[in-house]
């Protein structure tokens, strides 16, 4: 795919226009796809019009978008269906499948979905975002996609008996309906990667409700490392604590380049509360799940803060100790609650001894935090920005921004987090000049089948504060651009399919969640360059179709889980593997309308090394939430360069063919590969991500321990799918690669005829393969630059490439070992201009030292004559 930031015109060439009969054809109750059949036993009232019928006009969309859409609307159309009866809810079947490949993403929360895959219409799960048949007869895929229309969205479901539904909602009693002519849209490609581009940009042009990812430019914190506060303190985030864990980094040699406060720095307080005061002694993750946002600036602990004050000789003490004391605390309590919940289900009646443990451990939580405190400053209402900590230079939110980029260099980006309704449990009504009000939370009977969650849980107790959305607009411009004044450069925007709970009384799922997504647009173009939002909790196609129209950058996977929550002692390691196939899947189509992230992890886990691994190459930023004193400083740097930015690769990384239509997590026996591109040569990460995965039957993700094993796979050229970036494309017309082994520290030659290179993997470890074009220079020696192998992604760090005759001259980027693959014996070596040794062996490495030349970036000149 081309960079974010290259004209449209340049992106969609159009094609040329065919007069041939469209692929699919719906006659006699069976879809088929050239002849083939795909779809059978489809109920009469199901209708299919080809792309062309239903977009006759470019509706909107830009016209280089649309010419390609109709250069392809012979691969692709819609389907439809219409019942007798209206209802906010209508369920079709589409036809049924047996014994044909499929993969899918499915949600399995409210906010998060993963893949799935199986054989007939009756493996599919609830709430299927889409899914791709494999058609090997024509040697093609078909992907079957629900979307909106009107004001109702859809997804696909299980039926009995092979047969494929589809379900389209309203969110609200009040919506009806009775007929759709392009409620679904399905399309046909040779290439299954060209499938989702092409499918995606057909929905983008019908719809005119978002954009692609080629459209908008993605953050500047993409190419970057940062840290994220969340696993360091939860709720306990306060300013000591963050300076102190950026100083951690800097004293370390890696400043962030960016930065993500995250949940604990609002305003918040919970019903029955003194409604000035901010909610007390909050540290896991579910205890504010019921608090409401009372003011837009920050809480408390933040307001307090005085300008200068942590470089001053009174600077506040920090114990970072603490942190890790009072999540234990906490965790006693949340666990002595869970004994007493327990209990009462059980029919015990009499519950005073636990009554009394709950309230011994939440006084000694009250002492481990100061006793309470917080009584100088009760604060005032947040109506409006008068009040707000912004009027001070020297104090506050708009204090500790200055000084930490002051005395930190290189922090480019201070981002926020925030729900999408405000806090978890919205805004509170009156405290803030816009018109709130508390309204009960519903779930919509697609969500039946999804795994318990504790947010889920929490936020039906506590129902949600929800702003008009006639005031979306006003509501998330008085936080943001109270926050851009105070030196926050971004938000990530947490918590965004609770919309679709509240939809009842506000004209449905697709109004509200139109209101709301253009309320926070026009927020981010205003306040935060168009591009400073990461979005998360946001893995469903609602979000997707009708809210990334300016949003950028979304979250590919479920949250990073260092441990399994419900107590799993092997969590610790098989919720590694689970992750990456998340992130791995969603790609597919997320990436072709956002930037895909793949979270944060902790350098110092026990999995460190296998999520470093996967971040490397996944082409999106790298970002830790370690705690102070919890970091692997030696990790990093085979990640990071000096400066703080990334070798990062210039796609986002998907799965191979291969893999595509397997089970990376249980079936013991598939690894998970990923290609992606870096400038000047292609990668495949191979994982061993076996030992877990969804239950359909238990409903959660499980450990699978039989799985968690050794497995051998193998490796070629043709796993890269280098046709998918114009860049790459002449890269895999090479004759011959030099192929470098990340892990194996090992360099071996193959062709695009060779046989594949086989390995092997323990559990929840990887491999990382650089493939290099090989070229044969005029004084027939035969070179390729691998790039410098103290680092994952070696390729990455080779930013420029020009060869003259006997000559090759490599700008390289970062310090230390670069290794290029050199048939013979150079004559001299160059570094920066000056002549240096170098180690050449007879297997064809050739290697340098290579330091960090500042003056330039850090990027340096390699030159070798032969």
């Amino acid at each position: 795919m081309a960079p974010p930031n290259d004209p449209i015109s340049s992106i969609f060439s159009p094609l040329i226009s065919s007069k041939k009969d469209n692929a699919f054809e719906l006659v006699g109750g069976k879809l088929s796809v050239k002849n083939v059949p795909l779809l059978s036993e489809i109920p009469t009232n199901v209708t299919f019009k080809s792309f062309s019928a239903v977009c006759p006009s470019s509706s909107g969309a830009p016209a280089p978008l649309f010419q390609r859409a109709q250069s392809l609307s012979n691969y692709g159309g819609f389907l439809g269906f219409s019942q007798k009866e209206s209802s906010d809810r209508l369920t079709n079947s589409l036809g049924k499948f047996f014994e044909r490949e499929f993969v899918s993403i499915f949600r399995f929360k409210t906010w998060w979905s993963t893949q799935w895959v199986g054989s007939t219409g009756s493996d599919i799960q609830m709430e299927t975002q889409w899914v791709m048949l494999n058609v090997p007869e024509i040697n093609s895929y078909v992907v079957v996609i629900p979307i909106v229309e009107g004001k109702f969205r859809s997804a696909l479901f299980p039926g009995k008996d092979g047969h494929m539904l589809v379900a389209a909602e309203s969110g609200s009693s009040h919506v009806k309906a009775s007929s759709f002519g392009a409620i679904a849209y399905v399309h046909v490609s040779e290439n299954p990667y060209t499938l989702m581009k092409d499918a995606y940009t057909a929905v983008r042009v019908h719809l005119n409700t978002f954009k692609l990812i080629e459209e908008k430019a993605a953050p500047p914190l993409v190419n970057k490392f940062g840290w994220c506060t969340w696993d360091a303190f939860y709720l306990t985030v306060e300013p000591a604590g963050i300076w102190n864990g950026v100083k951690e980094f800097s004293d370390g040699g890696f400043s962030p380049r960016f930065l993500i406060i995250d949940d604990g720095w609002q305003s918040i307080n919970i019903d029955g509360q003194d409604p000035n005061e901010d909610a007390k002694n909050l540290v896991l993750g579910g205890t504010q799940m019921t608090a409401r946002l009372h003011r837009f600036d920050e809480c408390e602990k933040f307001r307090k803060y005085k300008g200068g004050s942590m470089t001053g000789p009174n600077a506040p003490s920090f114990d970072p100790k603490k942190p890790k004391l009072l999540i234990s605390k906490a965790i006693e309590i949340e666990v002595a609650e869970k004994a007493c919940d327990k209990a009462l289900q059980s029919g015990v009646t009499d519950l005073s001894k636990y009554e009394v443990q709950i309230k011994k451990l939440n006084k000694e939580l009250d002492e481990m935090f100061g006793g309470g405190g917080n009584d100088d400053e009760k604060g005032s209402s947040g109506k409006g920005c008068s009040s707000c900590s912004c009027k001070s230079e020297n104090s506050g939110m708009k204090a500790f921004t200055k000084d930490l980029r002051t005395n930190f260099k290189g922090l480019d980006d201070i981002y926020v987090w925030h729900a999408l309704a405000g806090a978890w449990g919205g805004v509170k009504p009156g405290a803030t000049h816009l018109n709130a009000k508390i309204v009960p939370c519903k779930l919509s009977p697609g969500l039946d089948g999804t795994m318990t969650d504790l947010a889920v849980v929490k936020i039906l107790e506590g129902s949600i504060g929800l702003v008009d959305p006639d005031q979306a607009e006003d509501f998330y411009d008085s936080m943001h651009s109270y926050l851009s004044k105070v030196g926050i450069t971004g938000v990530k925007v947490d918590v965004i399919h609770t919309l679709e709970y509240v939809s009842e009384n506000y004209g449905g799922r697709v109004e509200l969640g139109k209101a709301y997504y253009k309320g926070l647009s026009k927020s981010l173009d205003k306040n935060f360059n168009g591009t400073g939002l990461i979005s998360s909790m946001q893995q469903c196609n609602d979000f997707f179709l009708l809210g990334t129209e300016q949003i950028s950058m979304g979250r590919v996977g479920d949250d990073f889980w260092f441990q399994d929550p419900n107590g799993d002692p092997m969590g610790v390691y098989w919720l590694q593997g689970v992750h990456m196939i998340h992130c791995a899947y969603n790609s597919m189509w997320m990436g072709q309308i956002i930037q895909p992230d793949w979270d944060m992890f902790q350098s110092d886990h026990c999995s460190a090394k296998f999520h470093a691994g996967s971040r490397a190459i996944c082409g999106g930023p790298v970002y830790v939430s370690d705690s102070l004193g919890g970091h692997d400083f030696e990790l990093l740097k085979k990640l990071v360069f000096n400066d703080g930015t990334i070798p990062k690769c210039i796609h986002f990384a998907l799965p191979t063919r291969d893999c595509l239509f397997k089970n990376p997590l249980f079936d013991g026996k598939t690894i998970l590969k990923i290609w992606n591109f870096n400038k000047y040569a292609g990668v495949v990460g191979a994982f061993n991500c076996q030992g877990a995965g969804w239950d359909p039957k238990e409903q959660r993700i499980k450990g699978y321990s039989q799985c968690y094993k050794p497995l051998s796979g193998s490796v070629h050229v043709s796993d890269i799918e280098w046709d998918q970036k114009t860049e790459a494309a002449k890269l895999g017309e090479a004759e011959e690669y030099a192929v470098y082994l990340t892990e194996s520290e090992k360099l071996v030659l193959t062709t695009p005829e060779s046989d594949r290179i086989q390995f092997t993997l323990k559990s929840t470890t990887f491999e990382i393969f650089t493939f290099v074009p090989i070229k044969k220079l005029g004084s027939g020696i035969k070179f390729g630059p691998v790039g410098l192998t103290n680092l994952f992604n070696p390729g990455g760090t080779v930013q420029g490439l020009v060869y003259d005759e006997a000559v090759a001259k490599i700008e390289v980027k970062g310090d230390g070992k670069f290794l290029a693959y050199c048939s013979g014996t150079p004559k001299r070596a160059y570094v920066n201009g000056e002549e240096v040794e170098y180690k050449w062996s007879g297997n064809g490495k050739v290697e340098v030292d290579v330091p960090w030349y500042e003056e330039c970036g850090g990027i340096s000149n390699i030159t070798f004559v032969f």
